[in-house]
């Protein structure tokens, strides 16, 4: 195993909030697996609740495209990576960041599926553009990610925060939301709740939807927690069951308080949204992809 170097401390304290030496027992406890390493501070309860660092580790531009309502809307979002935030600002590679977000909407918004769509414009894929443009800019770029997202009957709205130019920003959302209803309410609607997940992080828009690798990690944690109540292990087992309810609550959309309000759940917002739609309402899902989110800055020390 690599030592623990001082970068890696830093991480671990940045997104646990534990004391330096604890962050390095942690890390040396945990052979450097950064993810055991919050675990274990976790269930030593120096740490708060594990959630991704919001530091950005790379750069470039997120940049969305939707298109239409009512009958076959859909909404895609993409990631393109630069290495400096000075090509981020450039108006050539903003343009052509946008040009790929558009180039998705033809395709079923995998990464895979957008790589080889067609450039808008040219005889070339968008791999063989984005290629070009790395001589032409003289920086590595690459596309990252995709997403897509489509309803047969409602709107797809979108969002993006830290906007840097129109469609194009650091965190890009989209929002499906399913019904027969006023297509303008329904926007609206739509476009408070990208709001509303680029601030809360949801991981899921339903309990059912959660990853059940992330549950029993999560619940792990939990009972590690409880026991050292001393309390037997059935009154364990239901404050393991309570905890997790607030797990969901802080992690599920549906479950979340809604940040417009401050105190009406997600779930009871689209259900009173009904009357002024005119029609009922179901949320189809959502994307969120925040630029750099979990690829790690390189390690200075190195």
């Amino acid at each position: 195993m690599a030592g623990v170097t001082a970068a890696m401390v830093k991480d671990l304290r940045e997104r646990t909030g534990a004391g330096m030496m604890d962050c390095k027992v942690a890390l040396a406890e945990t052979g450097g697996d950064m993810e055991a390493a919050v675990d274990w501070l976790r269930k030593k309860g120096l740490a708060k609740a594990a959630k991704k660092s919001g530091r950005t580790a790379s750069e470039g531009l997120v940049a969305v495209a939707v298109e239409a309502a009512g009958a076959g809307a859909k909404g895609v979002v993409v990631e393109v990576n630069s290495e400096t935030d000075f090509v981020a600002r450039n108006e050539v590679f903003q343009k052509m960041v946008s040009e790929v977000a558009r180039a998705a909407l033809a395709t079923d918004g995998t990464v895979e599926a957008v790589r080889a769509a067609s450039y808008p414009g040219g005889a070339k894929t968008v791999e063989e553009h984005i290629a070009e443009m790395v001589g032409q800019i003289g920086e590595n770029m690459t596309l990252r990610r995709a997403a897509g997202l489509a309803v047969e009957e409602g709107v797809i709205a979108s969002y993006i925060h830290g906007q840097a130019n129109e469609g194009l920003g650091r965190i890009g959302v989209l929002v499906g939301l399913k019904s027969s209803g006023d297509e303008d309410k329904l926007a609206a609607l739509g476009r408070q709740l990208a709001m509303h997940v680029a601030a809360a992080r949801p991981l899921a828009a339903r309990v059912e939807e959660l990853d059940p690798a992330v549950v029993e990690r999560e619940r792990a944690v939990l009972a590690e927690q409880a026991r050292g109540s001393g309390k037997p292990e059935e009154i364990i087992a239901k404050m393991v069951e309570g905890r997790l309810r607030k797990f969901y609550e802080e992690s599920v959309l549906l479950e979340q308080i809604f940040v417009v309000d401050g105190e009406t759940r997600v779930a009871k917002v689209i259900e009173n949204a009904v009357k002024d739609v005119g029609a009922p309402v179901e949320l189809a899902g959502f994307v969120r992809l925040e630029l750099g989110e979990g690829v790690e800055k390189a390690d200075e020390e190195e």
